[in-house]
């Protein structure tokens, strides 16, 4: 749905999720590439929980403006430029917000980025800068945000991976990152139990969200057909991934750690052996009250 097919007057009504609206009251959760698509509806969700959200990201309009819409909604975000690839600005800005919060009970390392390519075409620039961005930055902000405050005080963390079970072809560099993530997070559940600390992971499939508007040429015209994979028949909606991420950050997941949840519609299970009729008996999950449609799902 559309903010203009939502606003009522000059009040946009509150985030609709299926957890209790109080849920993380007086929390501090940091979401990581919070200024667009499933980061900025994680931190909409996380704030209209209660929580105080910090959004990073490397574009500071777009976080100011998620920071603005999250105000507008009656929650609390606060909005911090940081490229997480930056070890010594990751430190010093961790150092920051837990001067400022006292501590930091919830992260969510959503900041990611990729291009398609196969792999004969990956340089050695391009292959390091995305597992930077989908690995090594997101290790880094999981030790400092540990070290800082989690190893004291516990708390829990979700990392974002991919539906890379069958690898990813046209785009192995990322393959390989976020297989590094779900692999990363089993490791540090483990090391990190003693400290209160949960780790977790979700790998969302093909999800109806901004980031499908940069993609140009082929990957782009596939984009729309690529429901025809999915046994449910659709696309997953940034909501239902939001859902999952907060699910495993509240206390109702207080008994799961190093797991990595899917959320892709069953895409990988899809086989020409069973073919399955096109229906539309899956209903989506849509609680954005903000959330748009990309535009190449409106041009198909």
């Amino acid at each position: 749905m559309s903010s203009s097919q939502t606003k009522q007057g000059d009040a946009f009504p509150r985030y609709v999720s299926v957890l209790r609206p109080d849920l993380f009251a007086g929390e501090v959760h940091w979401v990581t590439g919070g200024g667009s698509g499933i980061g900025r509806c994680v931190a909409h969700e996380l704030a209209a929980l209660g929580a105080t959200v910090i959004a990073s990201g490397r574009t500071e309009e777009k976080l100011r403006r998620v920071a603005v819409e999250i105000a507008e909604d009656g929650g609390h975000a606060e909005a911090i430029a940081l490229d997480i690839r930056d070890e010594d600005a990751v430190r010093a800005t961790v150092t920051e917000v837990v001067a400022r919060h006292g501590r930091i009970h919830g992260l969510v390392n959503n900041a990611g980025g990729q291009f398609p390519s196969p792999l004969a075409a990956i340089t050695r620039k391009g292959f390091e800068t995305v597992v930077a961005t989908n690995l090594t930055g997101g290790f880094l902000m999981m030790r400092e945000i540990y070290l800082q405050s989690m190893q004291a005080h516990g708390g829990a963390i979700v990392n974002m991976t991919a539906d890379m079970w069958n690898g990813m072809p046209g785009m192995g560099h990322s393959g390989a990152a976020r297989a590094g993530m779900a692999n990363l997070t089993k490791t540090a559940a483990v090391e990190w139990a003693a400290s209160g600390v949960r780790v977790n992971a979700v790998a969302p499939g093909w999800i109806a969200s901004s980031g499908m508007d940069s993609y140009k040429g082929p990957v782009r015209e596939m984009i729309p057909k690529l429901k025809r994979h999915v046994p449910l028949r659709r696309l997953g909606t940034e909501s239902e991934v939001s859902a999952t991420i907060c699910f495993l950050l509240s206390p109702g997941a207080a008994f799961i750690t190093g797991t990595t949840l899917a959320i892709d519609g069953g895409a990988p299970l899809d086989t020409p052996l069973f073919p399955i009729p096109d229906h539309q008996r899956s209903v989506p999950f849509n609680g954005f009250h903000r959330g748009v449609m990309p535009e190449v799902l409106k041009e198909s």
